[in-house]
This record gives structure tokens, C-alpha cells and sequence, in this order.
């Protein structure tokens, strides 16, 4: 997997330290750790982990990635940054979300949907999953957890009443 050419011209705080950018980018400011959450999510996080000396995680279930990962992780278990660990297949075979549930919530559910700028959050087309059926049970999965904010991998960020954004989502076929 090559890493992208495109560089991020503009990035949004959309809660105190979480930064929502719209493009790759190529240089992060003193990152902690590289979560991935599925192996077609690597970009530059090879380089980086090298230029910043932190580890890299990805999911155990994983097994295409350029270089191997510091960590292995599994659902449920508990990664830097709070975040919580949650099994979301569908979009592919090994997708994780992650949740920080602190401070009203956080969800990254990586795939699992899209929200163009100015539009409604909505399933990834059925065209672009391994199993949209699986997408589903995973999106009604996430609704056991407790978030404000969702961030995916496909648009702008739901930031408040994310969980009832994803019942919207599941309502519409």
C-alpha cells in the first residue's frame, strides 16, 4: 500500500483535542500511539511510527499490513487514549471501532458510514462492504454504547446526537 501524495490544507478541532482532517496528512504533532483499525487504513502510519517513535496497534485479526504492528489488539481490550476496543465487521472482515467513553462519548467507527458536507450521516453504499448485512448488526451494535460524537472515515463528523444519527441510518434501507 503506497502511502497517499495528498496533504491536508485545513483541520477542525471538533472537541478539545480532537481534530477532524478531511485529507491525508502527512505530519502529526507528537502523536501518543497509531491505532489502526483495519489493515486498508495503514497510509503513512509506517513512516510516522518511525519519525515519532511510538507504537503502532492493529487489530489481531489483521493480516495484510506492510510492516508488522507493535501490538496486537482484540475486542474488548483497552488501548492508549481510553479508547475501548469493539469488533465492527461488515464494511470488511477485521474492522474495529473504538470508543472513548469519557466526556459524552466518542466512537470511531472506521467504514461504516458516510456524511458528505452539509448531508445526513448514512450506511456506506451496500457496493462498497464485504457484508452489508454484518455493517448493519455492527452500526446496531454500537448503539449499546454510550456517544455524543462520531467520527468515521468518509465525511465530516456527526458532533452531538451521534447516536441518534446512527438510528436515522439504520431507518433508511
Amino acid at each position: 500500500m503506497t502511502e497517499p501524495k495528498a496533504v491536508a490544507e485545513q483541520a477542525e478541532e471538533i472537541r478539545r483535542g480532537l481534530w477532524h482532517v478531511p485529507e491525508a496528512m502527512n505530519a502529526l504533532a507528537s502523536p501518543a500511539a497509531i491505532l489502526l483499525t483495519t489493515s486498508s487504513h495503514q497510509r503513512s502510519w509506517w513512516r510516522l511510527r518511525r519519525e515519532a517513535g511510538v507504537q503502532v496497534y492493529a487489530p489481531a485479526l489483521v493480516k495484510e499490513t506492510e510492516e508488522e504492528p507493535d501490538v496486537r489488539y482484540s475486542e474488548g481490550d483497552l488501548l492508549p487514549g481510553d479508547l475501548l476496543a469493539i469488533f465492527t465487521p461488515g464494511a470488511g472482515t477485521t474492522q474495529h471501532s473504538l470508543l472513548f467513553e469519557g466526556d459524552g462519548g466518542v466512537a470511531f467507527a472506521p467504514d461504516l458510514f458516510v456524511r458528505p458536507v452539509g448531508g445526513a450521516l448514512a450506511m456506506t453504499p451496500a457496493q462498497y462492504m464485504h457484508d452489508p448485512e454484518e455493517a448493519r448488526r455492527s452500526a446496531e451494535k454500537l448503539l449499546g454504547y454510550e456517544f455524543d460524537v462520531l467520527c468515521h472515515g468518509h465525511g465530516v463528523p456527526v458532533v452531538g446526537g451521534a447516536g441518534d444519527a446512527v438510528r436515522a441510518a439504520l431507518s433508511v434501507p
